[in-house]
């Protein structure tokens, strides 16, 4: 049996004339470090998402490092954000000397809970960071909200997973202060390397992060400010250009895929993380939740279908992060760390192979 956890080769095969196109522009012109489609594409994702400025960079990581330092968080500052997501959410707090304030997640959506951010703001709060995970929004409204009434403070959305995704009729990343995004290549818009971009409609924010992803340059050899070298490469934006071609009939692919989803495993009563009705999921990744993990992915093994686990660890009891904080002050995050497991997804794939995995699951090792 041979089902791809993303495919991605069929999504290639499908835009090959115009991916070849794309990369066969930049090899002519040369310009390979900030050419003519960086700002082609900053300029459709704004269009896109609504925001008024697109920054492209490195990233997703380097998307957040350098909104924090656009916002100028550093040492004795502390930024909210969840212990249940990837390790760059924190790592890139750390590293500018703040301390991550971890709050504990829904049970439901694996998202921040809203609820509990009011009681974690200190006066060194400088920001919240809450993350779009598995590719829905978290509660934006009342996290900007409990944001203003602190005095403005900052909401990053880290939507390294939610591009595309809606809430409440807007488009993820233009939703707070700052919006970041990730094009690696698993993600819904995705390139072949390393990519990602910031999202803001404050000049001020856009103008420091233009900055800052030069060396913290206002213009050639004058550093206005401490920076990195945080540039998408020219031949990464092309790809995503290119991608872009068929960017909304996969999304559309994406929520009749994850629609069928969730009917099937309500049909055969399996736990999965559910979507709330006034926003959508581009399902970064479609994830269930199993009582017995270990035997539920050795079964998929054997029948060799992939899994993923998104996250087995959450951040505050890793071992480069648990001295910052009670590992058990998020109980909902270490519990639910030990069930979720990710399912194949993707915008090819199919209706066969998705009843295969269903019932793969229906035939093995159910929730207690």
């Amino acid at each position: 049996m041979s089902i791809p956890f993303i495919d991605l080769k069929a999504q290639y095969r499908a835009l090959q004339p115009q991916i070849q196109a794309r990369i066969n522009a930049v090899l002519e012109h040369g310009q390979y470090i900030m050419g003519p489609e960086v700002r082609e594409l900053e300029e459709r994702l704004e269009a896109y998402t609504g925001a008024k400025h697109c920054i492209t960079v490195a990233s997703g990581t380097e998307a957040l490092l350098i909104s924090l330092m656009a916002l100028g968080i550093g040492p004795g500052d502390e930024v909210i954000t969840t212990p249940f997501t990837f390790v760059a959410t924190a790592e890139v707090i750390v590293l500018l000397g703040a301390k991550p304030v971890f709050v504990d997640i829904e049970p439901d959506t694996c998202n921040i809970d809203a609820n509990l951010i009011e009681a974690a703001i200190t006066p060194r709060t400088k920001a919240i960071m809450p993350v779009s995970l598995y590719g829905q929004p978290a509660d934006m409204d009342e996290i900007n909200a409990i944001a203003a009434r602190h005095g403005n403070i900052p909401v990053i959305e880290d939507a390294a997973q939610s591009f595309g995704a809606e809430y409440k009729g807007r488009k993820s990343c233009n939703l707070s202060s700052i919006g970041c995004t990730s094009f690696f290549p698993s993600k819904p818009l995705g390139c072949y390397g390393d990519g990602g971009a910031i999202f803001t409609s404050d000049d001020a924010i856009a103008q420091a992060c233009r900055e800052i992803r030069v060396h913290g340059q206002s213009k050639r050899y004058v550093h206005t400010r401490v920076g990195v070298g945080g540039r998408m490469d020219t031949l990464q934006c092309a790809i995503v250009l290119a991608k872009l071609e068929r960017f909304d009939w996969e999304i559309a692919q994406r929520l009749e895929i994850g629609a069928r989803y969730n009917q099937l495993l309500d049909e055969i009563g399996f736990k999965r993380v559910i979507q709330r009705p006034d926003r959508t999921s581009v399902y970064g990744q479609f994830t269930v939740l199993c009582e017995d993990r270990e035997a539920v992915q050795s079964s998929f093994q054997k029948a060799g279908i992939p899994t993923a686990v998104h996250y087995p660890v959450p951040l505050n009891e890793q071992p480069a992060y648990k001295h910052l904080c009670c590992p058990d002050c998020t109980p909902i995050a270490k519990e639910t760390a030990k069930k979720v497991m990710s399912l194949p997804m993707s915008a090819d794939f199919s209706y066969e192979d998705q009843r295969t995995v269903c019932n793969l699951l229906k035939t093995g090792v159910h929730d207690a």
